[in-house]
């Protein structure tokens, strides 16, 4: 797929994350072709804009390390295992963004040629100049590390406009909505302020990655078709944190 940069955009550089959940559709386990299917679409609109797309994956619809523990796993292994399932979301997601035409790249931060190339910020900075998708799989390589973690560091190495994290809701807002009818949604909301109400946006980790590099997070609601687009090219969606 030819990309062709709009004037209208706002982030031309984005490192999106994905949760494992969302690949697995209402189930939340396994992987939904329906669901990948539609982010792909929505990937590829994007990506045609000429938008620069990373992408990083959790792997919480097949293994999460930290569930493990206690259940005859060790946190080691068992983290390990859930980059292992880092890698299955990133193939899979890869084969449907090829379907769209989108030329795409699974990167892993451990080496695993020939599924997938070995991650450096350089050689995903080359593919997203013309115009393919990053797929950047195995967390950081490292075990107690999140993916949320992983999602703030390559956005910092790649120099990311913004990293966006698509969730189920369509922002932070003060208080669980699908508890509280009360609560209101945050257009924006600087970091000192999210973790004065210990708003939980991302892991500590991720969250002073972002707030020292200055890399303004957005959190949206990545189900609702059409909105990844609108959010690049800087409609009100979601709510940004940064430290302004």
């Amino acid at each position: 797929m030819k990309s062709m940069m709009n004037t209208d955009i706002k982030y031309r550089k984005v490192l999106l994350k994905l949760s494992g959940e969302s690949l697995g559709g209402e189930s939340g386990t396994g992987l939904s072709p329906n669901m990948m299917k539609q982010y792909a679409s929505e990937i590829a609109q994007v990506a045609a804009c000429g938008v620069k797309v990373a992408i990083v994956i959790g792997g919480g619809n097949i293994f999460r390390g930290v569930s493990g523990v206690g259940k005859g796993f060790s946190r080691v292994k068992g983290d390990q295992m859930g980059m292992l399932a880092t890698v299955i979301n990133s193939l899979g997601l890869q084969m449907f963004l090829q379907s769209e035409g989108v030329e795409t790249e699974v990167f892993t931060s451990v080496p695993m040629e020939p599924m997938a190339r070995y991650y450096a910020a350089e050689k995903v900075e080359e593919l997203m100049g013309r115009g393919g998708v990053a797929i950047i799989a195995g967390g950081t390589g490292n075990p107690y590390f999140t993916t949320d973690s992983a999602s703030a560091l390559r956005a910092c190495e790649i120099g990311a406009d913004a990293l966006l994290k698509g969730t189920r809701v369509d922002g932070v807002y003060t208080a669980d909505p699908e508890k509280d009818p009360s609560a209101k949604r945050y257009e924006t909301l600087t970091f000192e302020k999210a973790l004065a109400d210990n708003l939980r946006v991302m892991d500590q980790t991720a969250f002073a990655m972002c707030r020292e590099n200055n890399m303004p997070i957005v959190v949206f609601d990545m189900n609702r078709r059409g909105n990844l687009l609108k959010l690049v090219k800087g409609e009100n969606i979601g709510t940004v944190l940064s430290n302004e």
